[in-house]
């Protein structure tokens, strides 16, 4: 499964592009978008290549989407890892 994050344009070089995603840099091609692209500028990224263009509202929606999952996530991990740890000292102590 592929998931569709927008990545920011951060710096442009013939038809090659730098992208930003939560502080991550890749090197991406601009060759199959069908109009051009600006620094700034939101792409969807596949194998690659920019494949479309965003507005910057929808990219920034459906950003604030994926941080809320993040959270919501992080959440969960840290809810586990507390269980996880309070058997992991039942078990310590039962084995004393």
């Amino acid at each position: 499964m592929c998931l569709a994050i927008p990545s920011r344009i951060i710096k442009i070089e013939d038809s090659k592009a730098t992208v930003d995603v939560y502080g991550a840099q890749r090197d991406i091609s601009l060759m199959l978008l069908e109009e051009p692209a600006n620094i700034g500028d939101y792409v969807i990224v596949h194998a690659g290549f920019a494949i479309q263009k965003l507005q910057e509202d929808i990219a920034k929606e459906t950003l604030s989407f994926f941080n809320q999952y993040l959270a919501a996530e992080e959440g969960f991990v840290r809810d586990i890892s507390k269980a996880s740890s309070k058997k992991t000292k039942k078990k310590i102590k039962k084995n004393i």
